[in-house]
C-alpha cells in the first residue's frame, strides 16, 4: 500500500513539474508576441476566446492562462470587459487535457519524453525549444499514468468502490473537487484522476460529475490568491471568473440528473462521459455568458465599484491624416513623445520604490510598461519615416531628427529602469542589504535622476530656460556623487561596513542611475537645439 501511495505522490509531482515548465516556456514565447495578441483579443470578445482556449491549450492550464490575463489586465494593457472573453476560452480550452487522458494518451508518453529528450539534449535553436516543451508535455501525461497505476488496487477495495460508486449528496462531491482543486492548483489533476478512474471502473457518472463541477470551482482559486496584489481591475477579473464558475454550478445543479441521463446517452464510457461533461459545462458556461458579456460585465462593476486607467499598447496621437502636412504630423509626435516619456517615468520611480521592498506582483506591472514604451517606440519611427518621405524644409528636418534621436533616449530610459527593477530582485533574491550610508547614497541620487526626467518632460512638451539650466547643472552634481558614491563603497567595503554580496549590485544601480541621467541630458541638448527652429 505504502508503494502506491508513493507512486500516486510522484505521479502528481511529475505532473505538477511538467505542467509549471511548460506553462513558463509557453509564456516566454508568447511575451515575444505579445503585441500581436493583445490586439487580436481585443477587437472583439470572440476573439478574446479564441485567444483565452489557444493559451490554455499550449500551457495545459486554465489557471496559468487566467493568471497571465489577470496580470495583463492590472497593467491596464486589456480592459475588464475585454479580459472576460479570454477566461471564457480558458475555460473551454482546459478541457482538452481530459479528452487527451480519456485517449491514453498518458500510454505513449515515455516515447514523447524520450522524443522530446533526445531532441533537448541534441538539437538547437528552435527544435531545441520544441523538444523542451515536449519533454514537459510528456512529463504532464506520465505523472497522470503513474497516478493511474497508483489507483489500480482501489478496484479491490470494497471502501472505494462504496466511496465512489453509491449516491452521494451532490454539495459531497463539490465540496471535494474544490478543495482538491485549490491544494494543488490545477483542475486537470482531479478531472484527470476521475479520467483514470472512469477508465477502470472504479467511479460511476453520478458521483464524478459533482466533483467535475467542484474542480471547475476550485481552479478559480488560483487567480483569485494572484489578485490579491492586483489593482481594482485585475481584482475584478479573477472576480468574473469565480463568479462565471459558480453561476453555472448553480444552474447545473437542478438539472444535474438529467445532465447525467445525456452524458450516458453520449458515451456508454465512464471515461469518455467524464470528458463530455467537462466541455459540454464549459461550453454551456461560455456561451451564456458570450450572450450577456455587457450586463455581466457591469454587474461585476457594481459589486466591486472603482477603476484604474487603461494603458493603451497603440498610440494615441499619431493620426495618419496629419502625414500630409508634415509640421501638423510632428505635433502628433509630440504629443506621443510625452506619453512615451510619462511611461518611462513611471517605470524609474516605481523601480526606485522596489529597491527597499521589492514585490513580485510589481514587477509584472513595470515589465508590462516597459513593453508599451518598446511599442511605442516602432510606431513613432515607423510615422517619422513616412514624415521624411515628403519634402521637408531645413526646419522641419531638424525638428524631425531631434525627435528621432529623443525616441531612442526614452526607450533607453525604459531598459535602464528596467535594469534597475532586475538588480532590486536580485537583491532581493540574494538577500543582499546595504548599509544605511548606501541607502541614502541611493536615495539622494535616485531623487536628482527622478527630478532631471521630469524636467525632460515637461521640457519636451514647453521649452524652458531655466530648466534646462537646472537639468545640466543636476546632472553635473548627478556624475560628482556617484564618483563619491563609489569611493565611500570601496571605503566602507574595506572597513567591513557592507556585505560582499551588495557590492556589486550597488554599483550597478548607480551606473544605471548615471545612463538615466545621460539620457535626459541628452534629450535636453536635442530640445536646446530647436530653440532655433
Amino acid at each position: 500500500m505504502i508503494h502506491f501511495l508513493f507512486l500516486f505522490m510522484a505521479g502528481l509531482i511529475i505532473f505538477l513539474f511538467g505542467m509549471v515548465r511548460l506553462s513558463n516556456e509557453m509564456q516566454q514565447l508568447f511575451s515575444a508576441r505579445i503585441r500581436e495578441l493583445i490586439v487580436f483579443s481585443v477587437k472583439r470578445p470572440i476573439f478574446g476566446l479564441v485567444m483565452g482556449l489557444v493559451g490554455t491549450i499550449l500551457f495545459q492550464s486554465s489557471s496559468a492562462t487566467t493568471l497571465l490575463t489577470v496580470g495583463l489586465v492590472s497593467a491596464g494593457l486589456i480592459s475588464f470587459y475585454h479580459s472576460l472573453g479570454i477566461i471564457l476560452g480558458a475555460d473551454i480550452g482546459t478541457t482538452i487535457t481530459a479528452q487527451l487522458v480519456a485517449w491514453n494518451v498518458t500510454a505513449i508518453s515515455p516515447l514523447v519524453i524520450f522524443c522530446g529528450g533526445i531532441l533537448y539534449l541534441l538539437a538547437k535553436d528552435t527544435w531545441k525549444m520544441i523538444g523542451e516543451a515536449l519533454l514537459y508535455f510528456g512529463f504532464i501525461f506520465f505523472g497522470l499514468h503513474l497516478i493511474g497505476e497508483a489507483t489500480l488496487p482501489l478496484k479491490e477495495s470494497d471502501l472505494f468502490i462504496n466511496l465512489f460508486q453509491e449516491s452521494h449528496s451532490p454539495f459531497f462531491g463539490i465540496g471535494v473537487g474544490i478543495l482538491c482543486t485549490g491544494i494543488v492548483h490545477a483542475s486537470s489533476i482531479p478531472i484527470g484522476i476521475l479520467v483514470m478512474l472512469g477508465k477502470q471502473d472504479i467511479i460511476a457518472i453520478e458521483n464524478a460529475l459533482p466533483i467535475l463541477l467542484g474542480a471547475n470551482i476550485g481552479t478559480t482559486v488560483t487567480a483569485l490568491m494572484g489578485s490579491i496584489a492586483a489593482n481594482i481591475n485585475g481584482k475584478k477579473t479573477a472576480f468574473a471568473h469565480s463568479m462565471t464558475k459558480f453561476i453555472s454550478v448553480l444552474l447545473v445543479l437542478p438539472a444535474l440528473s438529467l445532465f447525467t441521463i445525456l452524458l450516458k446517452c453520449l458515451s456508454s464510457d465512464v471515461a469518455q462521459q467524464i470528458v463530455w461533461g467537462h466541455f459540454i459545462f464549459n461550453l454551456f458556461l461560455a456561451v451564456i455568458f458570450m450572450m450577456f458579456l455587457k450586463p455581466f460585465s457591469a454587474f461585476v462593476e457594481k459589486i466591486i465599484p472603482g477603476t484604474e486607467e487603461t494603458l493603451p499598447l497603440w498610440p494615441e496621437f499619431l493620426d495618419k491624416r496629419c502625414l500630409a502636412k508634415a509640421d501638423d504630423a510632428l505635433l502628433c509626435v509630440k504629443k506621443e513623445l510625452i506619453r512615451q516619456i510619462m511611461l518611462s517615468e513611471r517605470m524609474l520611480r516605481e523601480s526606485l520604490q522596489m529597491i527597499p521592498e521589492f514585490k513580485e506582483s510589481h514587477k509584472k506591472r513595470i515589465m508590462y510598461i516597459e513593453m508599451v514604451v518598446d511599442n511605442l517606440q516602432s510606431e513613432i519611427v515607423e510615422y517619422l519615416w513616412n514624415i521624411s518621405c515628403g519634402e521637408l524644409s531645413p526646419a522641419t528636418s531638424k525638428k524631425l531628427f531631434a525627435f528621432s534621436t529623443i525616441v531612442y533616449d526614452i526607450e533607453r530610459i525604459a531598459d535602464r529602469s528596467l535594469n534597475l527593477l532586475e538588480l532590486a530582485e536580485s537583491k532581493h533574491k540574494r538577500k543582499a542589504i546595504f548599509s544605511e550610508a548606501a541607502r541614502i547614497e541611493l536615495k539622494e541620487i535616485g531623487s536628482l535622476v527622478m527630478k532631471n526626467l521630469i524636467d525632460a518632460a515637461s521640457l519636451i512638451e514647453q521649452s524652458d530656460g531655466t530648466k534646462i539650466k537646472d537639468v545640466y547643472s543636476r546632472h553635473s552634481n548627478v556624475f560628482v556623487t556617484i564618483r563619491q558614491a563609489v569611493e565611500n563603497h570601496l571605503v566602507r567595503f574595506y572597513q567591513k561596513v557592507c556585505r560582499a554580496e551588495a557590492g556589486p549590485i550597488f554599483v550597478d544601480m548607480l551606473v544605471n542611475l548615471e545612463r538615466v541621467s545621460d539620457h535626459c541630458r541628452a534629450i535636453v541638448e536635442r530640445i536646446e537645439g530647436l530653440k532655433e527652429v
